[in-house]
């Protein structure tokens, strides 16, 4: 099990930055990927950028050259740098993480949530 605890969002005013972190905790051992998505109302929820413990990032391309996804040393927290935000960057934003776990049957993948931090950028 993993648990995952969002922080630093909040309001901000178009152009400017913003820096979420997770915390991740429980199993952290088995955490292969570490990510960030979010959703808007109306929207599903969406790929924002993701990093494996390799250091292999993803982007979404709304938000390519303008975030920026990192991870520390222990590979149990993320970040992820919003720089250039505009508007349409309003959104909830989850902190997701993608554990492996191995049984004597199989190995298993899954996928854990936090419960997610809201941005708000004002034009």
């Amino acid at each position: 099990q993993v648990q995952l605890v969002e922080s630093g969002g909040g309001l901000v005013q178009s152009g400017g930055s913003l820096r979420l972190s997770c915390a991740a905790s429980g199993r952290i051992y088995a955490i292969s990927a570490m990510g960030w998505y979010r959703q808007a109302p109306g929207k599903q929820r969406e790929l924002v950028a993701t990093i494996t413990d390799a250091g292999t990032t993803n982007y979404a391309d709304s938000v390519k050259g303008r975030f920026a996804i990192s991870r520390d040393n222990a590979k149990n927290t993320v970040y992820l740098q919003m720089n250039s935000l505009k508007p349409e960057d309003t959104a909830d934003y989850y902190c997701h993480a993608e554990s492996t776990i191995a049984t004597i049957e199989r190995t298993t993948v899954m996928d854990h949530w936090g419960k997610g931090t809201l941005v708000t950028v004002s034009s």
